[in-house]
């Protein structure tokens, strides 16, 4: 399932660190503006425990984990919308993500300039966010003018309700307030996912902190998760600098360098989950001694649809699904032990998919 996560911020806040320690990637990073002009792509894996355990209960030849795509995208500056800096090329590549994680700048550090010339992580989001709702609001403005008369003489009921939410997101942008904190009916959500709309994209907010700062929250953390908060918005707080040390390590000794540090896994691990959770992914699980595999699907979607994401054939000829719990199949170790125990269940094509579902598709083409 191809979705992705532009990583977003004012320049020298700590993007393309934090993408170097996600991908493993190593990116120009450096201490100016626009070090990063193209967006750079890099696909994670999301951590997933249950599929260690299913590996260790089942033995297989190979584990396959799902995977995740983050988008490095170039430092935006205030007048973006009007083609500051790297703007229009900016917004652009932003259109192109499902959801925007924006990082911000936490910490105090001489060494290190500030675009806007000192620290007030509020000051950085309102930034980007009032350039995300200019150019917003040239689409819609654009849209309202080429529909002209029309829009107030039409009888056309889909006219109607395209002018009436057109002018509702307008009104509320003009007030800052984005698209996405507002509530639509079905039909408005459709129609308004044509225009692509960048204050609609869900959003997560990153705190880059200092090392010593990594297991207390500053003032600027604080501010940030008030900010948040006002939209419902999740915060993750992470040291860039410590996550990209993370990553050059094995997994024991990264176990260790966790433990001298008072954390029990790494910020990165949070946010590819809390990323993963904000596009409302979920994960069901395949497994055999061949292979024990994690396969990403969007929550709601169907036992056929799922199967579909295996192989087309799966969903064109489904005929039934086994499925067995996660939490079934870990407290009895086995797929023998499920059956004997009537845990295993045979669904049919409205059968919603859960997360950790553990799946055998019946088929016939």
């Amino acid at each position: 399932m191809s979705l992705t996560a532009g990583i977003v911020g004012l320049p020298n806040v700590g993007k393309s660190t934090l993408f170097n320690a996600i991908t493993k990637k190593h990116i120009l990073a450096a201490n100016y503006p626009f070090a990063t002009i193209e967006p750079n792509v890099g696909v994670v894996t999301v951590p997933d425990k249950r599929l260690d355990v299913l590996t260790e209960l089942v033995h297989p030849a190979k584990t396959i984990a799902t995977t995740f795509e983050f988008t490095d995208i170039a430092g935006l500056v205030k007048g973006a919308s009007t083609g500051e800096g790297l703007g229009n090329k900016f917004l652009s590549h932003i259109r192109e993500v499902d959801a925007i994680v924006e990082v911000v700048r936490c910490f105090e550090d001489g060494n290190i300039t500030h675009v806007e010339g000192q620290i007030d992580p509020i000051r950085d989001i309102e930034i980007i966010n009032v350039e995300l709702i200019l150019a917003d609001l040239e689409v819609i403005d654009g849209r309202l003018n080429r529909l002209g008369k029309k829009a107030e003489m039409t009888k056309d009921k889909a006219t109607i309700l395209e002018v009436g939410l057109l002018k509702k997101v307008k009104e509320n942008l003009e007030k800052n307030i984005p698209a996405r904190a507002l509530e639509y009916n079905e039909d408005e959500l459709k129609l308004l996912k044509s225009f692509n709309l960048l204050t609609m994209k869900p959003i997560i907010y990153v705190s880059n902190v200092k090392e010593n700062e990594i297991t207390s929250e500053n003032q600027y953390v604080k501010k940030v998760r008030d900010y948040a908060s006002k939209e419902q918005a999740e915060v993750i707080v992470v040291c860039a600098k410590i996550e990209e040390e993370l990553s050059e390590l094995d997994e024991e000794d990264k176990i260790l360098f966790l433990q001298d540090l008072g954390l029990n896994e790494s910020g990165l691990d949070q946010l590819i989950r809390a990323t993963y959770s904000l596009l409302g992914l979920a994960t069901y699980f395949t497994e055999g001694k061949d292979e024990v595999r994690a396969w990403t699907f969007r929550k709601g979607m169907k036992a056929p649809e799922c199967a579909g994401i295996i192989h087309t054939d799966f969903e064109r000829g489904f005929i039934k699904a086994e499925v067995i719990s996660y939490d079934d199949f870990a407290a009895l170790k086995s797929e023998k032990a499920v059956r004997e125990a009537g845990k295993l269940r045979l669904e049919g094509k409205d059968y919603v998919m859960q997360d950790g579902d553990i799946c055998l598709f019946r088929f016939n083409v």
